[in-house]
């Protein structure tokens, strides 16, 4: 009996084990094939699209330099060309200062000998009576020359022309060169002072106008120094204006000069004598200072900018004060030297855009009015495009070899 009922009981078991190997079965072929679930998914990484670059493995030193806006220093790459009005953070050599006068020179020359040829004109004429005399002062006052220049300058042509007699065009040619040279004042120092003192280094606060190029001339001078083997530091004290820390810095890291910033609008006088003590620390030739281009009519910040150089003597003496004025703004750039000769002790004057609408007469005009030379001359967009201005080679340029 007990056999029975056991081989009974083996029976169901077997009965319902091969009833759900059916039903499974049929579940398999309902259910789409999956994989194991002991083995993980890995999800193979998207291929890049059309037009873009793979994304390269970044560590964490890769990605502080690329989320800090910093050079990559991995394999180099084709520099992109920089947006208008801002110039790629990219090390590069800068043109030695001998060679730019020569390159400037021809650019002044195309774009400023009107006033040369029109002069040399009017002085070529048969009959030099009183309504050529006229025409020769409007023209130098359309130049910008200034009144009190041009009438000096006519009456010393009126008494040569008369003792010279004999009037070729080569003797007119040498005769206006020379007394251009003499309003020019060819025994000006225009040596842009930067030696310092036997432990500080030479500090030079340039200061101007907003929209005369103040911060590019900045770092177009910094170029300058770097090129000659001077070690700079540069000093972002233009907290006002937007971005303008960011520009100079880009200027300096081109050519591996230090900037020393602090955040935007804050103290100018305390960043300007950081970046001083930063230069004596590392023992820098130069610290270049980049103000703030203050509107001349706003007298508050005319203070600060006062501020600003008590400030920096405090570590010593400055050794140059910039001024730096736009050349196409003409008489309206004399009304802002006088205001910022009367803030600071200004030292020499930069005149920018000197190429294209600018009158080359306002060279003649600025200095008369400051008493102060013009020392460096801006002639384009470059970043060389920045040459010591030398009276001779500036003549040459407006009346042609």
């Amino acid at each position: 009996m007990d056999i029975v009922i056991l081989a009974v009981v083996i029976a169901l078991v077997a009965v319902g084990l091969i009833s759900g190997l059916v039903v499974s079965s049929r579940k398999k072929k309902q259910l789409p094939p999956s994989a194991p679930s002991s083995t993980p998914t890995i999800t193979p990484p998207a291929g890049p699209r059309v037009g873009e670059e793979p994304e390269a493995p970044r560590d964490e030193a890769r990605r502080t330099a690329e989320e800090g806006g910093l050079p990559d220093t991995g394999a180099p790459a084709e520099e992109a060309p920089p947006v208008v009005g801002e110039e790629a953070p990219a090390l590069d050599v800068p043109e030695p200062t001998a060679g730019r006068l020569v390159r400037l020179r021809a650019r002044l020359a195309r774009s400023q000998n009107s006033l040369g040829k029109g002069l040399l004109a009017l002085l070529s004429r048969d009959n030099l009576d009183e309504d050529t005399w006229e025409e020769i002062e409007d023209t130098l006052l359309t130049a910008d020359v200034g009144v009190a220049p041009t009438q000096e300058l006519v009456e010393r042509l009126r008494e040569r022309v008369r003792v010279l007699g004999t009037r070729t065009p080569e003797e007119l040619r040498a005769l206006l060169r020379e007394e251009l040279i003499t309003l020019l004042g060819p025994g000006l120092d225009r040596e842009v002072r930067t030696e310092g003192g036997p432990e500080t280094p030479g500090v030079v606060m340039v200061v101007g106008v907003n929209g005369t190029g103040k911060t590019t001339t900045t770092g177009k001078l910094a170029r300058v120094l770097v090129a000659d083997g001077r070690s700079v530091v540069l000093g972002a004290a233009d907290t006002f204006r937007a971005a303008a820390a960011d520009q100079l810095q880009t200027w300096g890291e081109r050519v591996g000069a230090r900037t020393v910033r602090g955040p935007e609008g804050g103290d100018p006088a305390s960043i300007a004598f950081d970046a001083v003590k930063e230069g004596i620390a590392q023992g820098a030739d130069v610290v270049l200072i980049d103000t703030a281009g203050r509107l001349h009519t706003k007298t508050g910040l005319m203070d600060e900018l006062g501020k600003v150089k008590r400030v920096v003597e405090k570590h010593g003496p400055l050794d140059e004060i910039l001024l730096v004025l736009d050349a196409t703004t003409g008489q309206n750039g004399l009304v802002q030297a006088r205001v910022f000769a009367e803030v600071v002790d200004i030292t020499g004057i930069v005149l920018t855009k000197l190429d294209g609408t600018a009158k080359g007469g306002i060279v003649i005009a600025v200095q008369r009015e400051l008493g102060v030379p013009v020392k460096l001359i801006g002639l384009g967009e470059g970043p060389d495009d920045l040459a010591p201005f030398e009276p001779g080679a500036f003549v040459d340029a407006l009346i042609g070899d």
